[in-house]
């Protein structure tokens, strides 16, 4: 089992246009998956030990790019999804994360999501990280910033600065890096996500869209992950 899963959650729109219905209509059928797979990861980590965290790439930097309609709705859904799940998540015992720039988002989806971060905070089971505003090139550049503000009052010296300083002025400070990506919609791309973290990852690229990937398709990704040989540049057992 991976210890942590991210998921590049891609083809709403898509399944919504081919049904003739707004692009709205599929991040709805949308959420609903999400529900399906933070449901069923709960329920792998209770019975088979894993995954321990589950990243969902919600909305990047990118996405303010759509059209004001559709933002407006993804923002409105954001709040709804937290204030519907969280009895969800205190009775399975969830651990809520957000990350990503939090002073562009509309205060409601904030405010909401400060709430949920501080009643689950004391959970121990999966910890189901939402990012939301979020680039990785963003990321790495406000990490940069953090850490030469630090050298620059004198508070650490350059020579002190390593792979591990840079990981922990990240978002995911404190978090396993992924140790399997699942992107959706066929597309072979990851899309400013997480490219620290998921430097030894393991990729695994689905055809199905994202509404219709439920419990049978995150079965096959953990299985496919399963028969990986993972050699972190080293050599395999076949030499």
């Amino acid at each position: 089992m991976p210890r942590h899963v991210a998921v590049i959650m891609d083809g709403n729109g898509r399944w919504a246009v081919r049904r003739g219905m707004k692009r709205i209509m599929g991040h709805q059928e949308g959420a609903k998956t999400v529900r399906r797979v933070v449901t069923e990861c709960t329920r792998l980590k209770k019975e088979m030990g894993g995954p321990r965290y589950l990243t969902l790439y919600s909305f990047s930097l990118e996405n303010w790019k759509r059209p004001v309609e559709e933002v407006g709705f993804l923002m409105g859904m954001y709040v709804d999804y937290l204030r519907q799940e969280l009895p969800t998540m205190m009775e399975n015992n969830i651990r809520f994360r957000q990350i990503g720039r939090l002073e562009n988002l509309p205060a409601p989806v904030l405010g909401e999501m400060e709430r949920t971060v501080e009643a689950t905070k004391g959970n121990t089971g999966l910890t189901l990280v939402l990012a939301l505003n979020y680039g990785s090139r963003g990321e790495i550049t406000d990490a940069v910033k953090a850490i030469a503000a630090k050298v620059k009052r004198g508070e650490l010296e350059v020579a002190e600065i390593g792979e591990e300083t840079v990981a922990k002025h990240l978002y995911t400070a404190g978090m396993p890096d992924p140790d399997l990506l699942i992107r959706t919609a066929g597309e072979m791309r990851v899309s400013n996500y997480l490219l620290w973290q998921i430097s030894y990852a393991e990729l695994y690229v689905s055809n199905v869209l994202w509404p219709d990937f439920d419990e049978g398709e995150l079965h096959a990704a953990m299985r496919w992950f399963a028969g990986r040989e993972r050699r972190f540049g080293g050599v395999g057992g076949t030499g």
